[in-house]
C-alpha cells in the first residue's frame, strides 16, 4: 500500500474552521462504538499532533466538549456544531480527523477499522490504535 504522504484540507460545513493536516493518501481509519463516536457517526484517522494545523481564526470558533475520564478533547464548531477534529483519549499526543471533513482530492483509498470504545481499555491493549500518533520518518509528495 502506498504510504506516502500529502497535505490533506478541511474543516467544518460552515468553513470557519479549517485545517490542513499531512497524512498518507491511504488512510486507515477508525470507526468507534463509544457512546460519543456512535452518536456522531464519527470515523475518524489520528496523526501526531505536530502534523496537524489549524488555520487563521478557526480557533475562535471552537469549543471543546469533555466527559468521563476528561482526556478526550472533543471539539466541535460554536456556529455549526460539527466535530471535524479532536483530541482522543487514545491518543492524547495526536488528533484524530474526521475522514467526512477532507476536502476530495486528496484521499486515495481509505481501510477501516473497528475500534470498540464500549470495551476500551481491551481495544487500546489490543488494536495497535496508539502507535498512530508516533511520529516515523516520511516522504512528503
Amino acid at each position: 500500500m502506498d504510504t506516502s504522504m500529502v497535505i490533506h484540507s478541511g474543516g467544518c460545513h460552515c468553513k470557519r474552521v479549517r485545517w490542513k493536516v499531512q497524512a498518507p493518501t491511504n488512510l486507515v481509519a477508525w470507526d468507534c462504538n463509544c457512546s460519543s463516536c456512535s452518536m456522531r457517526r464519527n470515523t475518524h484517522f489520528i496523526v501526531p499532533s505536530e502534523r496537524f494545523e489549524i488555520l487563521g481564526d478557526s480557533k475562535e470558533f471552537l469549543t471543546t466538549y469533555t466527559f468521563g475520564t476528561h482526556t478526550a478533547q472533543h471539539t466541535f464548531c460554536k456556529v455549526c456544531g460539527i466535530t471535524s477534529f479532536y483530541i482522543p483519549r487514545s491518543n492524547p499526543d495526536g488528533v484524530a480527523v474526521t475522514l467526512r471533513c477532507i476536502d476530495p482530492g486528496t484521499v486515495t483509498h481509505v481501510e477501516i477499522k473497528a475500534f470498540d470504545g464500549e470495551n476500551w481499555e481491551n481495544s487500546y491493549t489490543t488494536s495497535g490504535i496508539a502507535s498512530c500518533s508516533k511520529v516515523l520518518p516520511v516522504e512528503l509528495n
